[in-house]
This record gives C-alpha cells, sequence and structure tokens, in this order.
C-alpha cells in the first residue's frame, strides 16, 4: 500500500461530503494518507479548516478568498484572513487566491486587487501562497514575478514554458488527477519542466478524480494514482514520489 501521501490541496468543506465527512478523513489518516491541506475559498471555509485542524493532527488549514467567491467581500475580508493566519498555528498558507477569467462576468481589475493584496498579507507573515490561475495565465504569471510570494500553483494546466517559468521563480507546482486523464498530453509534458524537489500532488477533492476514477467523488487517498504517472514522467518509483512530494510540502508550509 502506497504510505507518506500529502494531500497538499483538498476541500473536504464541500456539500458531497457532508454524509461521511469525519469517517472518511479518519480512515484516510489510517490507510497511507499522512498529511492533508484544507485550502480555503473564503472566511468560512478558513473557519472550517481552523476547526478541522483542530479536530486531527495533521490536517492543515490555508486562509484566504477565492477569485471566484469576490462576492463575498466584506471591509473586513482582507483584515480577518490576516488576523486567522496570524493567530492560528496551523494556518499555513494564504490561499486559495489568484485570478479566475474563466466565467462571465468577471471583474479583472477586481481580482488582480484582491490577488495582489493577499500576496501581500503573505509576504507580511512569511507564508507561502497556495494560487489558482485560470484562463489568466500571463496576469498571473506577472503578478507573481513582480511580488515574489513563496508558495505553489495548484492544479497546474498550463504550458512546459510558463511551468518552467514558475518553477524560475522559486515556486512550486501541483498537479492533480488529472495528469493522469488519457488527454493529458500538455499536463504530462508540463510536468516534465518540474524537478521532482519542486512538484507537488494533489486531489482539489472532491474535483479532479483520477484515472480509473473519474467523474466519481475525488479522496486523498487516490493521490497514489496520479504518483504512478509522476513516478513514469521521472523514471523513479511511485513510493519515491510520494516521499519526495510529501517533504516538499512539508517544507513548503512549514510542518
Amino acid at each position: 500500500m502506497p504510505a507518506n501521501i500529502f494531500d497538499s490541496h483538498s476541500h473536504y468543506d464541500d456539500e458531497r461530503f457532508d454524509g461521511d465527512r469525519d469517517e472518511l478523513i479518519s480512515s484516510l489518516f489510517s490507510s497511507g494518507v499522512s498529511y492533508i491541506m484544507h485550502a480555503s475559498t473564503d472566511e468560512e471555509s478558513a473557519a472550517f479548516g481552523i476547526r478541522m485542524a483542530a479536530k486531527y493532527k495533521n490536517f492543515y488549514t490555508s486562509a484566504g478568498i477565492h477569485p471566484l467567491d469576490l462576492d463575498k467581500l466584506t471591509d473586513n475580508t482582507l483584515e480577518n484572513i490576516e488576523r486567522l493566519a496570524r493567530e492560528n498555528d496551523k494556518v499555513k498558507a494564504i490561499g486559495e487566491i489568484g485570478l479566475d477569467y474563466h466565467y462571465e462576468p468577471y471583474d479583472k481589475e477586481l481580482q488582480k486587487d484582491i490577488f495582489i493584496s493577499q500576496i501581500k498579507i503573505a509576504n507580511r507573515l512569511d507564508m507561502p501562497v497556495i494560487v489558482h490561475i485560470r484562463d489568466a495565465v500571463q496576469d498571473g504569471v506577472n503578478i507573481l514575478k513582480e511580488y515574489r510570494p513563496k508558495g505553489v500553483v495548484h492544479c497546474f494546466s498550463g504550458s512546459y514554458e510558463t511551468a518552467a517559468e514558475i518553477i524560475r521563480l522559486g515556486m512550486y507546482i501541483g498537479f492533480t488527477g488529472a495528469l493522469t486523464f488519457k488527454n493529458s498530453k500538455k499536463a504530462r509534458r508540463a510536468a516534465a519542466a518540474v524537478p521532482p524537489e519542486r512538484l507537488l500532488l494533489e486531489t482539489d477533492c472532491p474535483y479532479m478524480a483520477p484515472e480509473p476514477f473519474r467523474s466519481m467523488r475525488c479522496d486523498s487517498s487516490m493521490i497514489a494514482k496520479t504518483a504512478e504517472v509522476a513516478a513514469e514522467i521521472n523514471g523513479i518509483s511511485v513510493q519515491e514520489i510520494l516521499d519526495i512530494t510529501c517533504e516538499n510540502a512539508k517544507r513548503l508550509y512549514g510542518i
């Protein structure tokens, strides 16, 4: 059985886990999953992560607001995110933050402003960021180049060239189960640009279940299937890639 799995990006607050959340998470920690990082999407999501982190020793969380959740912004949101990150030692990153130009309508300037503001919080606190970029690669990379946070670009779906550019910034790149899809030539080529010491594995659960679980609810145990493809790309064993990516995530998140 694969061991030492670090799911570097999960969403166990999703309603699809409402029926068996605690039973599932408990089972994961006794069947090869060593660490789980919850990626917050708003203040309520961050509060969920903090509660779960108090309940499970190796469950950690971030605090941040997602670019698709900016309708939840209040005058105090950014202040509250910074406070949560300062006051809770199991908050290990600012995220999930970034840019998403996929759905119309969107406010590009507001997204960029809130992304930059949250990067500045992370830089003040010397914390990493968890970055979401969809259909906004050039704007996203330009902001990362200017503000130089440490962190990870998660659920990477860009090109080999973009991956190489992000690696040159000293950041990590996270891959989901999409790496296993039959049409994943672009993702596999991008993964080849990522040295093992800069690679993270994630589920983005309940989304992005790898083959042969595609279209099913994803959970952290399924990272083993993503690891098989990452191991093949790097010419090493599955357990080696799990060990390396676990250490990478621990180093990034200060665990």
